[in-house]
């Protein structure tokens, strides 16, 4: 399926999306005030460890500490497998509080939480990933011709005699049929690097960064570049002319690709992604049938659920239903890539009878996903008709990234009516005169935004007069334009004349 990637520069920020046949399926925004810290390596020092989590938090030299969990380092401790024979080990057994150790961020922080750390080390170039501290050969669970893939094992292995390290390596999927000459140039460079991280952190005052990775244009042509990929164009001179100079050294098939926008028309606007990154914040999902998708994103998963809408379809209901959760099912892999959504997935496909039909669009929903990068595990239909499934998240999702809670409702996602509101003042007015919070004979002052006032002085004028008149006191409205749908405020003055 063909493929092009935009890449819009700014001063405060860099974007990139990703197209098939047109439509976009990523979008990928840097800035400098969220920068992404995964794939970074760092010295950093044990700050806690938390025997209960088997965890402990690592101080890099960010905002927060880093969380490393005993799995992330088992490797390393020389357990292979996990069994009841052999279980994970005592994270105390591993490290100490103080100590100075090398780890490697796998994701961004999100919410509250800071960057999740490994002490598995990887490094990767556009064919190989180094593995420094180990020192096995894998290859990538997608290159499924064997034949193949004991090629590349064997390539590999003379790379490392002819390197002159034992250092592990994993052939990734592009290496596939790939010749022995480049895959090895790639190791060697990797090499390089790791050797420019040994030397740096000899000097370095712990916490302190060892590595960085790739820039976002440049980690994405890395990625994405292969044979689909026909087409790259960057709207900003200077990085078009970096990523063609990476491109010539290391992606030399790609670099004829690399063009520079210079149309008056703005990149994304040319393409519709600016309406298409809009859209992707917003719950609803229309489909062509006339169906629709509501996708919400929660704290501890992200739950998708389908509707047949306006769809009438034929006039038995069993197919109409079927073929909207087929379109459904083609539609969320994308979503959930657009939405950059991750973590355990809960969709609820409208009820089938036949068990025929649900096997045909979990597999629709298997195929759709095969173009994401990202891990993905599928689990057949419930008992309850949903289907579970877990996309593995590395960075906030574009919506955490370009929003913030609603201020209003404080990401609640609803405002109270204005009769709730009315009703939640007169309640504030009888507490304070029954607890005699104010002396007698003052006056009460509401201040409320208009659709509040305009309530009080209309349906609810005669409810006011009564609790002034069961308090015994004058009630004033004043209206603050400022004020949110839910905020109020009752004031208490001074008697009248003072």
């Amino acid at each position: 399926m063909p493929e092009e990637l935009l890449i819009n520069v700014n001063p405060f920020e860099t974007r990139a999306a990703l197209l098939q046949d047109g439509v976009l399926q990523e979008l990928h925004i840097a800035r400098s005030s969220g920068y992404s810290y995964t794939g970074n390596i760092y010295l950093g020092r044990v700050e806690r460890i938390v025997r209960g989590m088997q965890a402990a938090f690592v101080d890099v030299g960010l905002e927060r500490p880093g969380f490393l969990h005993v799995r992330s380092m088992v490797p390393r401790a020389g357990a292979r497998e996990l069994t009841d024979d052999h279980p994970l080990p005592d994270i105390r057994d591993l490290v100490q509080e103080g100590q100075q150790m090398l780890v490697q961020a796998t994701k961004d922080p999100i919410a509250n939480k800071g960057v999740r750390l490994t002490a598995e080390i990887t490094i990767a170039a556009r064919y190989a990933v180094l593995m420094p501290l180990g020192s096995q050969i894998g290859i990538s669970q997608r290159i499924e011709d064997e034949a193949e893939r004991e090629r590349l094992r064997t390539i590999i292995t003379e790379a490392r005699c002819n390197l002159n390290t034992s250092m592990g390596f994993i052939a990734r999927t592009v290496s596939e049929g790939v010749d022995a000459e480049v895959i090895e140039s790639d190791m060697a460079q990797l090499l390089r690097v790791w050797d420019a991280i040994t030397a740096k952190r000899a000097n370095a005052r712990c916490p302190a960064p060892l590595y960085e990775d790739l820039p976002l244009h440049i980690r994405l042509l890395r990625d994405l570049a292969g044979p689909d990929l026909q087409s790259i164009r960057i709207d900003d001179e200077r990085t078009c002319r970096r990523a063609a100079s990476f491109a010539a050294q290391f992606l030399p098939e790609v670099a004829r690709h690399i063009e520079h926008y210079r149309e008056p028309r703005p990149l994304f606007d040319r393409y519709g992604i600016e309406d298409e990154a809009a859209r992707a914040l917003l719950p609803r999902v229309e489909m062509k049938c006339g169906g629709f998708l509501v996708i919400e994103q929660t704290e501890a998963m992200i739950t998708i659920d389908v509707n047949t809408g306006s769809f009438l379809g034929g006039s038995r209901f069993e197919e109409t239903v079927y073929r909207t959760n087929l379109e459904a099912a083609s539609m969320i892999p994308r979503q959930l890539r657009l939405r950059n959504l991750g973590g355990i997935i809960i969709i609820d496909f409208i009820d089938m009878e036949s068990p025929e039909h649900q096997r045909n669009v979990l597999r629709a929903l298997e195929k759709a996903s095969e173009g994401d990068r990202a891990r993905l595990a599928f689990e057949g239909f419930s008992s309850l008709g949903l289907v579970q499934m877990s996309r593995k998240r590395t960075r906030e999702s574009l919506a955490q990234q370009l929003c913030e809670p609603c201020p209003l409702c404080r990401g609640g996602g609803l405002t109270k009516t204005s009769e709730t509101i009315c009703a939640e003042i007169f309640r504030a007015i009888l507490h304070d005169a029954r607890t005699a919070c104010s002396p007698g004979g003052q006056e009460y002052l509401i201040r409320a935004p208009e659709t509040v006032v305009d309530r009080l002085l209309d349906e609810d004028a005669d409810h006011l007069a009564a609790v002034s008149s069961r308090v015994g006191r004058e009630i004033r409205i004043q209206v603050e334009p400022c004020y949110g749908p839910n905020q109020f405020d009752v004031v208490v003055l001074q008697e009248a004349g003072r």
